[in-house]
């Protein structure tokens, strides 16, 4: 029987699944062959595309005329699929449930063009098999982070009151809006786990049960953030050590109910040692004590244990220049190369320090060779405009992806999976800011195939979110995204250097306001120079936890990228760039540019009012004031700041505050 397609709830947009995107589908007579779950649901989507266009549908009917087919011929996990149309026929064809559901979602994004010409033959495979979010969503309203932990698009999906919320007919819309870019996995509640989420695990596992039977027939995996402490806070030991029998078997039987209440549990997510959370080195244990403790309690039902790298110290004296944050992921976990379990992943940040808008990429990816490892990534915009500002972040990820740390194998060949902090939220646009939907979408396509061109993955969210759109609003809205990640770093912290933000909340700017923490996240800015000297040879070391060609690359101002200057090298303001300019020129040239880009932006989407719906051209309209604003605070507190320590003018006359 289909399964119905969820109803979008009234009042909330249809993001790139609007019912006009089905038309090329729904119009036409299409044969469904095969059996299973997720086969039912791809009969629902096409019985409603069919219902609304006046096409029609048929199931394990014989060989008549058809326009299209799909067909499951297996039963096995693979989410592959072949497409091909030949003698007037678009074929799909699976030998997985899942495969057939992507090979649905890839017609759909074809459109018309999937039912014109001849095509051979194409097998269609994600690169990663797991393609993540996670959700920082806390069940109850925390007092300092709200309903969602860095969540800039309204409350949570997921909870509402302590509980999972009654009606989840959004979170079953939610599931297809990730299936058709290819996510397949997601986590529910924050990896910062307070004693309400906490409970999630035991007395509470119904309300995940719940959560994880909207999402399934999407074939998306429910995963769980919990504490390292869980056996102290739920079970009343007095310890939660890795290795005590007593804490095993509590993780056991814990475990065990779990799957009792949802047999298709992925596995845990875990932060442990950072920030303040608890973890095995209470206990004199190391990481992979920790993590294949969990791994042995989820191993005998096929889950998996996520353990996030992201661990150092963040009470350092500020006065320590030798102490560096960025170096503390690598030199925990390399060691520890080969002693984790088989079904352990290893989640690690993109970059070594956190999100910023600029960051080579982690030398910890490419030097655990015997270690799973899943590559870490922020689409909820933290450090990068939090959702009020445009700016799409896949260039950014791209380039993550592409980096070869070895000189040879990309970063997207090495990992594992692709993981990011989600950045929907209950919000009637799910990301607060509409045009950062193209984050998310972006984000599913790339962990699908992380080599796929950015900008093309663009102009699809572009066509299928506005599929009947005029020539002038695609051009606007490709113009006003492409480039909006650049035109974000002109505007901020320039040159790699990071964190001039205002504490806590992280928006806007305040070139001191980390500088004198205990968080280690310094410019050491003086009347003479900035940036962090990360070298071997005069600096914390930092560049030689690279390989050769990078390390080599990173350890000199000279040969090191421009736009990473800062972040490896302290240097005087009048050292000169590659690009010809001086770096207190740099600073003060980008920052005006950054606003002007800003305007520019802002003036495309004021000449596309009537073109879009008025309510998504009202709130982008205004979020844009508010980006202009703040980009105009930037540029001034920026170019003040730095023209104030240096003595250095402005080589064409403007004024710098």
């Amino acid at each position: 029987m289909p399964l119905p397609v969820p109803v979008l709830p009234e009042g909330v947009d249809p993001a790139w699944l609007p019912p006009e995107a089905f038309r090329p589908l729904g119009s036409r007579r299409t044969l469904i062959r095969g059996s299973g779950p997720l086969v039912d649901t791809v009969h629902g989507e096409v019985a409603e595309a069919c219902a609304r266009f006046g096409g029609s549908v048929e199931r394990d009917a014989s060989p008549e005329p058809c326009d299209l087919v799909l067909e499951l011929s297996g039963a096995d996990a693979s989410e592959a699929f072949t497409s091909e149309r030949a003698d007037g026929r678009t074929t799909v064809r699976a030998t997985g449930g899942a495969g057939l559901l992507y090979g649905f979602f890839h017609v759909v994004r074809l459109g018309e063009a999937a039912f014109q010409g001849e095509r051979p033959r194409q097998t269609h495979r994600p690169t990663l098999a797991q393609r993540m979010l996670d959700h920082w969503d806390n069940v109850a309203v925390h007092p300092v982070m709200g309903q969602v932990e860095r969540g800039y698009s309204g409350g949570s999906l997921f909870w509402r009151d302590g509980r999972a919320r009654g009606d989840l007919e959004r979170v079953r819309v939610y599931g297809r809006l990730l299936a058709a870019c290819g996510i397949n996995a997601v986590a529910v509640n924050n990896v910062n786990v307070h004693e309400t989420e906490a409970r999630l695990l035991t007395e509470r596992i119904g309300d995940v049960a719940r959560i994880a039977d909207a999402l399934r027939p999407y074939g998306i995996s429910t995963h769980l953030s919990v504490t390292f402490a869980a056996p102290i806070v739920l079970g009343g030991l007095d310890t939660a050590d890795p290795l005590d029998a007593r804490v095993r078997r509590w993780w056991e039987r814990a475990t065990a109910e779990v799957y009792e209440a949802i047999p298709d549990f992925g596995g845990y997510l875990v932060k442990a040692d950072s920030e303040g959370r608890p973890g095995p080195f209470a206990y004199g244990r190391s990481h992979a004590d920790g993590a294949n403790m969990l791994a042995a309690a989820l191993e005998p039902y096929g889950g998996t244990v996520r353990w996030r790298a992201f661990v150092y110290d963040h009470r350092q004296d500020w006065r320590d220049r030798s102490t560096d944050r960025a170096r503390a992921a690598y030199d925990h976990f390399v060691p520890l190369d080969g002693e984790f379990a088989e079904n352990a992943v290893l989640q690690v940040k993109h970059g070594p320090m956190d999100f910023q808008v600029r960051e080579p990429v982690s030398p910890l990816i490419g030097a655990m060779p015997n270690t799973r490892l899943a590559v870490e990534v922020q689409a909820t915009q933290e450090y990068t405009g939090q959702q009020r500002h445009v700016c799409w972040l896949g260039p950014m990820w791209s380039e993550a992806l592409r980096f070869r740390p070895e000189g040879t194998t990309r970063v997207g060949d090495l990992a594992d999976g692709l993981v990011a902090v989600s950045n929907a939220g209950a919000d009637p646009f799910w990301t607060g800011h509409p045009l950062a939907q193209a984050n998310l979408y972006t984000f599913g396509r790339l962990a699908w195939e992380p080599d796929a061109d950015p900008r093309a993955v663009l102009d699809d969210w572009i066509r299928l979110t506005f599929p009947d759109a005029p020539e002038r609003l695609v051009g606007g809205l490709h113009a006003v995204l492409d480039g909006s990640w650049r035109t974000y770093e002109k505007y901020t912290a320039p040159l790699g250097v990071g964190f001039m933000v205002q504490p806590g909340h992280h928006y806007g700017p305040s070139v001191d306001g980390y500088e004198y923490s205990p968080w280690g996240t310094y410019h050491f800015a003086d009347r003479d120079g900035v940036g962090v000297d990360r070298s071997a040879a005069t600096g914390t070391g930092y560049a030689a936890q690279y390989a050769k060609p990078w390390a080599e690359v990173y350890e000199s101002p000279s040969s090191c990228p421009d736009e990473l200057l800062l972040f490896f090298h302290h240097v005087v303001y009048g050292h000169m760039l590659h690009s010809g300019k001086t770096v207190i020129q740099h600073i003060y040239d980008t920052h005006f540019e950054g606003v002007e880009e800003v305007a520019a932006a802002r003036e495309v989407w004021a000449s596309l009012d009537g073109l879009v719906d008025p309510a998504r051209h009202a709130r982008v309209a205004e979020r844009f004031e508010e980006q202009l604003r703040s980009a105009r605070e930037w540029r001034d507190q920026i170019n003040s700041y730095f023209f104030r320590k240096s003595g250095v003018p402005d080589e064409r006359g403007r004024t710098l505050y």
